[in-house]
């Protein structure tokens, strides 16, 4: 999962080489962290959360898929 929002991020942003994703397993859940330059994160959050709530959405469905639970901050 790490990966695809790590590849999600990168495609947005005017500045891909500033895109991290930390990852932090839980007992029931992973919590991905993204954090991206400060003049991307409009692009990476959108009009309205849009774009994070889409992003959560993919990865969600991917998780599923996998029977894994996953959960993504934006910081």
């Amino acid at each position: 999962m790490r990966e695809l929002v790590e590849f999600l991020a990168k495609s947005l942003v005017d500045n891909p080489e500033k895109v991290e994703v930390k990852e932090i397993i839980g007992d029931n859940s992973t919590i991905l962290e993204l954090t991206v330059a400060p003049e991307d994160m409009g692009k990476v959050i959108g009009k309205q959360g849009r774009i994070a709530k889409a992003i959560r959405t993919v990865v969600k469905a991917a998780a599923t898929r996998k029977g894994e639970k996953v959960v993504i901050e934006i910081m």
